[in-house]
């Protein structure tokens, strides 16, 4: 079983610990109309990828992709300088992100580019992504452009067998979004929703997890959104309820602010912070090797 990264295929053995879902270099400042938004301090995340290697995290999967201001030779860049292993993705994210083209191709023509980024190279290079993602929705809504990017991941997915990646605003619409991929015919196993920890709501989460997907506490330390004690003692209940073989982490890092050199929690926060929170809560070190080894290398493999 093997997985992509940027220096080449690993076997799923050696993915290590993963975040599941980061950015390295993403630029959404135009539509944000807010420049801490082009995220491109590539010297302060080759820092915070060294650290971050020497804590022990092994892997991380870089969700940027076309439209979010994907860069193939700054990703090469930080993982030759940090040794550590980066996983790319392609697709799109959801409005108003989207590149002009996903307005104008048909989608059968706009998939094909999806495959060739995974199965031959991104761009002019021979670096392919693995990931089908981040595809996204809007709060509490899926525009008509939305589902038609959803139709070409779907598409892509179903083409290639890899996994998709998924970004819910504020934690909504993931029911929705696993009812469309069961009609397109996705394997609920290869999906993870993302950023539901910006909703902990435990209905909610048992009724996704019911589906079967991996669910994404993947915002840890944003705590303007939620704190991290509900975070660790959420994660607690659904490990309770019989779900830790679905639980994934990760941070989502995209401003400038985010960085430690600017004052900001830094990569190495879910480490230094966050794993102390989960086990003050109980939760067990096999247990989080669950949620950062096993979980990401069965979504991951192919």
């Amino acid at each position: 079983m093997s997985i992509t990264t940027i220096h080449g295929i690993i076997s799923a053995e050696d993915l290590g610990k993963t975040y599941i879902h980061e950015h390295l270099k993403i630029d959404l400042s135009a539509q944000k109309k807010d420049q801490d938004a082009k995220f491109d301090d590539i010297d302060a995340v080759i820092g915070e990828m060294k650290t971050l290697k020497g804590k022990g995290i092994d892997t991380i999967v870089e969700v940027t992709n076309r439209g979010m201001g994907r860069d193939i030779q700054a990703m090469k860049k930080i993982a030759d300088a940090s040794g550590i292993n980066i996983i790319i993705s392609t697709g799109f994210y959801k409005e108003p992100y989207l590149p002009q083209y996903v307005y104008e191709m048909e989608e059968t023509e706009i998939s094909k580019l999806l495959i060739k980024d995974l199965l031959e190279g991104i761009e002019d290079t021979n670096i392919k992504a693995h990931v089908i993602g981040e595809i996204g929705t809007s709060n509490n809504v899926m525009t008509p452009m939305e589902l038609k990017v959803f139709r070409i991941a779907a598409r892509t997915h179903l083409e290639t067998g890899r996994p998709v990646s998924t970004h819910t605003t504020l934690g909504t619409h993931a029911l929705e979004q696993l009812k469309f991929f069961k009609e397109f015919g996705v394997d609920a196993t290869k999906v993870v929703i993302g950023h539901l920890d910006l909703n902990c709501d435990l209905d909610y989460h048992l009724s996704i997890a019911d589906k079967g997907c991996f669910l994404a506490f993947d915002t840890i330390g944003k705590l303007n959104y939620q704190s991290d004690e509900k975070r660790a003692a959420h994660i607690r209940d659904l490990i309770h309820r019989g779900h830790l073989d679905q639980i994934v982490l990760s941070q989502d890092m995209t401003r400038k602010s985010h960085l430690k050199a600017n004052g900001g929690i830094g990569y190495s926060y879910l480490i230094d912070h966050f794993i102390p929170k989960l086990m003050d809560a109980g939760i067990t070190e096999e247990q989080i090797d669950v949620m950062m080894i096993h979980n990401p290398k069965r979504f991951l493999k192919i």
